[in-house]
């Protein structure tokens, strides 16, 4: 991979770490819940001090540990990448919290409209970071992780991730507020949604690759010419 295809990778990824941040701002500020893998910062940060963003880095860094216990001496140094995405993600998370601090949708047919919008940004910038394929965030990572060690299904083992994670929120809340707070009925629809959606971007949007990538497209080619 040359350097300028490395460049417009990390690039990339950037670009879609911060619409993947402003999207889960987007579903949080809908008031409908967030989604499964913000909803112990999100619920920790309404019961105490630190904000959605700095939780978010504090949760990421735990789940490196996690990985790093898991793995072992199969824990690559190159994963340790996530360390800075992990602080990155909490920055723009915080960014674009206070970008759309005026949004305060009042009723609830409005609250499921910015939830959609928000999904919508959220899955794409999901499907932005895999087209970028350079650094896998720690929430993914960690189930990768879980895969690798016990030899799971990739798809049970999210859904057992995101499940664990909605429980955690929800006796978090129970424990601080005596009810739901932060875990909502949109936290259900957003985990139902945001796989959809990245694979209508990757069967509708195959141009994207070969428009960013065209040295990938070529070597890809190469090597099938070669076999």
């Amino acid at each position: 991979m040359s350097k300028k295809e490395l460049f417009k990778r990390y690039a990339l990824f950037l670009v879609g770490l911060f619409i993947n941040s402003f999207g889960i701002s987007f579903i949080t500020k809908a008031g409908l819940g967030t989604s499964p893998i913000s909803s112990v910062p999100y619920t920790l940060s309404l019961a105490f001090g630190p904000t959605i963003g700095e939780f978010t880095i504090i949760v990421n860094l735990l789940l490196i540990v996690f990985q790093v216990i898991l793995l072992g001496k199969q824990f690559k140094l190159r994963e340790l990448l996530q360390i800075p995405v992990s602080f990155l993600l909490g920055y723009f998370l915080d960014i674009s919290m206070g970008i759309l601090d005026w949004m305060d949708p009042q009723n609830y047919v409005m609250q499921v409209l910015c939830l959609l919008i928000g999904c919508l940004i959220l899955g794409f910038g999901v499907y932005t970071e895999f087209l970028a394929d350079v650094v896998m965030l720690p929430g993914e990572a960690f189930v990768r992780a879980i895969t690798q060690r016990f030899h799971t299904e990739v798809g049970n083992t999210k859904i057992g991730v995101d499940s664990s994670m909605v429980i955690c929120a929800v006796l978090i809340s129970l424990a601080a507020f005596h009810g739901l707070q932060g875990v909502r009925e949109g936290t259900v629809i957003t985990a139902m949604l945001i796989g959809t959606i990245v694979r209508f971007c990757m069967k509708h949007l195959v141009f994207l690759p070969k428009l960013l990538f065209p040295e990938a497209v070529g070597r890809d080619a190469a090597g099938l010419e070669a076999e």
